[in-house]
């Protein structure tokens, strides 16, 4: 530990460290950094409260997190081969033949108790270990918070509220002699307890019930309830101090009898080893890759897909935030898929910036700016980044369904902490409550998982999760093989999950572009996946069924235009696109004429166009337009009048209020955009028209939110300091001690004022002026208290080098720079000792 005596504080056992072990503590528990401790003292203090211990000891894996539990049921303290032999027992068969683990352990151990003094848990010399004590008392078994160990109180523990009367009669049952206290009377009881020849003295004398007794407490829980006539062998164990009351009618175990039962093992499965992920099977790397690639290549066009259903302004937002159960069931019809998947890419689009809310009164999601500038980016580029933001993302759309604490539903893209709230509301798709700040570190270590494995290799998802549970057994709800209910679990098979339909992994197995990614970065993960993604085609395949076929992905251009005239019948290898008299109204809509359409088809159909899309083209375009509509509040113009009698006639457009103002206009008192839907639902291709009375293109696509930044992924604990803040408190929290334990000079006179330990000296102004004065002509340093400008007080160690003008000059051993402090700020001064200034 570099001192010549075993530190006595944890304080003193962090001073002894170097600077490489305290950046590395900080760099474990960066929430003892906020803010930067003043000294070695306050460091070794915060380190101790309940907050922090309880956040380090959620890092812990399993078997260093059973080490600091074999301590917290350890003599304080503890040499070293006690606590081994807690782990490996005492040599005695205990019936769980695990006899190949214990030269494990003894393997394991000196790393887990590493890592339990690198974060500042133990400390102490191996013959003289100490648990922090916040951590034993978290740790240690209770009747309010029973140990994983399954371990009771010691004797002494359980005895603390017995008569000495009692005590004597138990002494006497065991077969020990009475003593004339009761601090004796325990000693001696646990003396037997722990000897193990006159311990199995004893048990060879006990009835075989009372054994079986014995042997449904000695794993835990150690308690049980008896009756106020309890049976023979109940009362024969109670008798002998095996058994000790607690309540009138719960009786516990001690901790010593039930160490000799199971052999001295405080656990009854150590575990020093990492349970390995197993496999379920071992494919081509070229077909998982292929596979992957296809499924990247469906993510992109998914988003595409559903960010264009959403250009001309997407569902409203609901008061609450997010999306409505309605609109996510709109949604999933739409892109073909379940309503959670559906959920998954609405999220996805979300993280990456592609989609946010356009800020109107009538609140609506739609497409953000950076949306063009993705849809620009080659396909490789855009899925680099949408995995790129989804590895980053809190937002958990597996989430989405569930509820809140107050039995409310959950929907996706909604503001706030995610899970159930304190409210207890019920989750539906796409709302509140999302985030969970887990979620980055499980999917980054799952994928680390599999990414051990041999390329092509798929792993047994039960494996995955015993991993993790072994990694952050306290991180989640239950470590219970089998268990999925808790948060991690559900996070890592959720993410198993993503990953497929993402293009992360293809048939279960980690693919090549996704270990480019998570080692190289986004370019040679795109450089990896671009030969596998398929190149656009520049033409279709028109049938004599009103449709078209793509054979493959089309050029933007093409893809745009073809959306426009005609819908999407099914997705799969191939497109297959269907032309009804709505879709090329569209078309005509936005701009086009038949004459284009007709070019338009000529020039990218591999088929001859056949005739009757060219019927229907020509048949919509002739009446396209034929009927006029305005804002009146509006109105219907048309040269035929046979047709408004027609439209008059008509019972559905009754509705509509129309009534004529001329033999070719009708007044409807409806607003335009009601007028065109309602006479387009009655067969009519009516075409819209401004006050001048030219036509009204409409262009799907144009609502853009204003520029949007993706969301801020919600930070789990404080932030990882880099190496520049790390050596800064370093530095500052060793100048800060050597200010606060620094040897003073003792004061001459009598009546002069002391400072305290972690106190300011105090000096008068002359006093102060005439000793800074001196040791600038001494060249000696100074032990100063001050006050800055914010009313904070601190303790420093100066060099004077120059004291003009109410201000001091000097070498700030605390800052290691040179500064200039006011002189009235100076609350006192004390001169060094010889061997401090040395």
């Amino acid at each position: 530990m570099g001192m010549t005596t075993p530190p006595r504080t944890l304080a003193e056992a962090l001073r002894a460290r170097d600077d490489e072990s305290l950046t590395g503590l900080l760099r474990a528990r960066p929430d003892l950094l906020t803010p930067v401790p003043g000294d070695i003292t306050q460091l070794a203090t915060r380190a101790g409260t309940r907050a922090s211990v309880v956040r380090a000891l959620e890092h812990l894996d399993r078997f260093a997190l059973q080490t600091a539990e074999a301590l917290a049921v350890a003599p304080d303290p503890a040499p070293y081969e006690t606590l081994l032999g807690l782990l490996t027992g005492d040599g005695r068969d205990d019936g769980e033949h695990r006899d190949d683990a214990d030269a494990a352990i003894a393997d394991a151990l000196p790393a887990a108790l590493t890592t339990l003094r690198e974060q500042a848990l133990v400390w102490g010399e191996d013959d003289r270990l100490r648990l922090v004590r916040t951590a034993r008392e978290i740790l240690a078994p209770s009747p309010q918070h029973p140990s994983p160990t399954g371990l009771g109180p010691t004797v002494a523990e359980a005895t603390a509220g017995m008569s000495p009367g009692r005590l004597q009669d138990i002494l006497v049952a065991a077969g020990l002699p009475a003593t004339h206290d009761p601090v004796s009377a325990v000693t001696s009881l646990s003396a037997l307890f722990t000897d193990r020849a006159r311990m199995g003295e004893l048990l060879d004398t006990a009835p075989a019930e009372a054994l079986s007794v014995l042997d449904r407490l000695v794993w835990g829980p150690p308690y049980g309830e008896v009756t106020p006539n309890p049976t023979p062998p109940v009362k024969w164990l109670r008798d002998r101090g095996l058994l000790l009351p607690v309540s009138a009618r719960t009786v516990v175990l001690p901790r010593e009898a039930a160490l000799h039962l199971r052999a001295g093992r405080a656990h009854r499965v150590p575990e020093p080893r990492p349970p390995a992920v197993e496999t379920v099977a071992n494919r081509d790397p070229r077909a998982v890759d292929s596979a992957a690639a296809g499924q990247a290549f469906l993510a992109v066009t998914t988003v595409e897909e559903l960010l264009k259903s959403w250009n001309g302004g997407g569902p409203a937002i609901l008061r609450s935030g997010g999306l409505s159960v309605r609109d996510l069931k709109k949604t999933a019809t739409t892109l073909d898929v379940s309503e959670p998947v559906a959920a998954f890419w609405v999220e996805l689009a979300y993280v990456a910036g592609l989609l946010a809310s356009d800020g109107e009164a009538d609140e609506r999601y739609a497409p953000t700016p950076a949306y063009d500038d993705w849809a620009e980016l080659p396909a490789q580029d855009r899925w680099t980044r949408l995995a790129t933001a989804w590895l980053a993302a809190t937002r958990t759309p597996g989430l989405a369904g569930g509820q809140d604490a107050k039995g409310r539903a959950l929907s996706a893209l909604g503001p706030g902490p995610g899970g159930q709230d304190a409210k207890g509301r019920a989750l539906s798709a796409l709302g509140p409550g999302l985030d969970r700040s887990a979620a980055p570190e499980v999917r980054h270590r799952v994928l680390a998982l599999l990414a051990a494995l041999e390329p092509g290799t798929a792993p047994d998802p039960e494996t995955v999760l015993a991993r993790l549970r072994w990694e952050r057994p306290l991180r989640g709800a239950s470590g219970s093989a089998g268990d999925t209910t808790d948060l991690r679990s559900r996070i890592a098979l959720w993410t198993l999950s993503e990953s497929e339909i993402l293009g992360i992994t293809g048939r279960g197995a980690l693919a090549a572009h996704t270990r480019a990614l998570l080692g190289s970065g986004s370019a040679e993960a795109a450089a990896l996946l671009a030969p596998l993604i398929p190149e656009p085609l520049d033409h279709i395949l028109l049938q004599a069924d009103l449709t078209a076929v793509a054979p493959g992905p089309l050029e933007r251009p093409l893809a745009d235009m073809l959306s426009a005239l005609a819908d999407i019948e099914s997705k799969g290898g191939a497109t297959v696109y269907r032309f009804t008299p709505g879709s090329v109204r569209r078309a005509l809509d936005a701009g086009q004429s038949a004459a284009e359409l007709h070019a338009f088809l000529a020039a990218h159909s591999r088929t001859p166009v056949p005739q009757p899309l060219s019927y229907l083209i020509d048949d919509v375009a002739r009446r396209h337009g034929h009927l006029r509509i305005g804002a009146a509040s509006s109105y219907v113009r048309c040269d035929d009048e046979a047709m408004l009698n027609e439209i008059l006639a008509d019972k559905r457009s009754a509705i509509l209020r129309l009534r004529r103002l001329a033999p070719t206009a009708l007044a409807a008192q409806v607003d335009p955009a009601s007028l065109l839907e309602g006479l387009r639902e009655m067969g009519y291709a009516p075409a819209a028209e401004s006050a001048e009375g030219d036509v009204l293109i409409t262009r799907a696509g144009a609502r853009r939110t204003p520029p949007r930044t993706a969301p801020v992924p919600v930070p789990e604990g404080p932030p990882v300091p880099d190496a520049t803040l790390l050596g800064a408190a370093v530095r500052a929290i060793r100048a800060g001690d050597t200010a606060a334990t620094v040897v003073r000079k003792d004061t001459d006179t009598a009546d002069a004022p002391t400072a305290t330990s972690g106190s300011l000296p105090r000096t008068s102004s002359a006093e102060t002026l005439a000793t800074v004065q001196a040791a600038v002509m001494t060249g000696s340093a100074l032990w100063i208290g001050y006050v800055n400008a914010d009313g904070a007080a601190s303790q420093r160690v100066i060099a004077p080098v120059r004291v003009e003008g109410g201000f001091v000059t000097a070498y700030d051993h605390t800052a290691d720079e040179v500064r200039t402090y006011p002189l009235h700020r100076i609350t006192g001064v004390a001169e060094l000792a010889d061997d401090a200034t040395s």
